[in-house]
């Protein structure tokens, strides 16, 4: 018989290994930044500004003496940090660069499959141009690039060839993103970008595995092999299957229950420690954070579910009469627990954080303390945002749904 983690350790432990469970307080830049992102796997790149983008949100929720141009500085000064792909557009630790061309070559492989549903025709003629182009006159921005060409609305079926073009190169890895002006992508060759000893030959195929699904289990603390391929979402779904069967009969990891939030059990795969570790684990802070729709504590939405009985789904693509919540909603944590959901938007030209509605979990109440905890973490964040002060409009307690 596995054994068996509680539920609320593996919570603790859960929160633990993505920062959330101590006070979001310390140094917030340099080294101090870059080893804050490698803790925690990656930072998510959003360009919705509801209240901050989703990457500085991310970090703000963990440390609250963070400012932007820390993230800034470490991307296109220091270069410790570079930006590519892993579910989504996000910012990783440069080290992960040798490793990330098995993924360039997966890449291409699968967009070379799919060219002819995915994009428009004549993309491909603009390869060598758009390249040449980088070579000889410097980094470009979809801006720089495709006059003249139709510029659709959609998606990379309904791009101009151009910036189709840019998007593949940066996929398979021969541009690379140099810097952001306001959110725009500026694309440069790697050997201007990512720092020489970053520009290593690869690991073989089989380290490259290795290492995604044992950071992965790391990173996570307890996974089965759907969660262990879906973290970095390069591996493909024998990869992980394989992995964790191989790594069984070394002895690296065992099987292990996870109590879930209603006291269903999920079979996982953890370190051999995990007990001790989870044992170990603290216990997170009681006060009240507010975290991005994108935090990787929330990017797999099955599992918040499961570990802590919250379902969550981002409503920007419901028409507004059909949103159950609203346009874009921020989970609340307190201590080991999702409370509930505000909608809460930053008015900057009034300098105003406006609460629109706050909608509690089942059997949570908004007491005299509880409120004081919204107030203090909703000043924090009209500060960060730009704001004066915070006004709740009215009707903003809603009733549990």
């Amino acid at each position: 018989m596995a054994p068996l983690i509680p539920n609320r350790a593996a919570r603790r432990l859960f929160l633990h290994r993505h920062a959330l469970a101590e006070a979001p307080t310390g140094a917030a830049s340099g080294a101090a930044l870059a080893d804050l992102i490698r803790r925690i796997g990656f930072v998510q790149i959003d360009s919705i500004n509801t209240l901050a983008r989703a990457h500085h949100m991310i970090l703000f929720s963990r440390r609250q003496s963070y400012k932007p141009q820390a993230l800034k500085s470490l991307l296109e000064t220091d270069r410790a940090l570079w930006e590519h792909w892993t579910h989504d557009a996000s910012i990783l630790p440069i080290g992960y660069h040798p490793i990330w061309q098995h993924r360039f070559d997966r890449n291409a492989l699968r967009m070379q499959a799919n060219w002819k549903k995915w994009f428009r025709d004549g993309h491909e003629d603009q390869l060598e141009t758009i390249l040449r182009r980088v070579q000889d006159d410097g980094p470009v921005s979809t801006s720089d690039v495709g006059q003249g060409e139709v510029r659709g609305k959609g998606g990379w079926w309904d791009w101009h060839p151009s910036k189709t073009a840019l998007e593949w190169l940066w996929h398979t890895g021969q541009l690379a993103i140099s810097r952001r002006d306001g959110f725009q992508k500026v694309y440069d060759l790697p050997e201007r970008v990512i720092p020489a000893p970053h520009r290593s030959p690869p690991p073989d195929e089989a380290s490259m595995i290795d290492w995604a699904n044992a950071t992965a289990l790391d990173n996570l603390g307890f996974a089965d092999a759907a969660e262990l391929r879906a973290y970095w979402h390069t591996l493909r779904p024998d990869e992980s299957k394989t992995w964790a069967k191989a790594a069984l009969a070394r002895g690296e990891i065992i099987e292990v229950d996870i109590e879930g939030a209603a006291g269903q059990r999920k079979r996982s795969y953890a370190r051999p420690d995990v007990l001790a570790q989870a044992a170990a684990a603290p216990e997170p802070t009681n006060r009240l954070r507010l975290l991005s729709p994108f935090d990787p504590a929330l990017r797999d939405r099955n599992r918040t579910e499961f570990l802590f009985g919250f379902f969550y789904r981002i409503e920007v693509f419901v028409p507004e009469a059909k949103r159950q919540y609203g346009y874009y909603v921020f989970p609340l944590l307190e201590g080991d627990r999702l409370i509930g959901r505000i909608d809460v938007k930053a008015f900057r030209d009034e300098s105003i954080l406006r609460v629109k509605g706050f909608w509690p979990e089942a059997g949570v109440k908004l007491t005299a303390a509880r409120k004081a905890k919204l107030d203090a973490e909703l000043c924090r964040w009209a500060g960060f945002s730009g704001c004066d002060r915070v006004e709740y409009q009215s009707g903003w307690q809603r009733e549990t749904l």
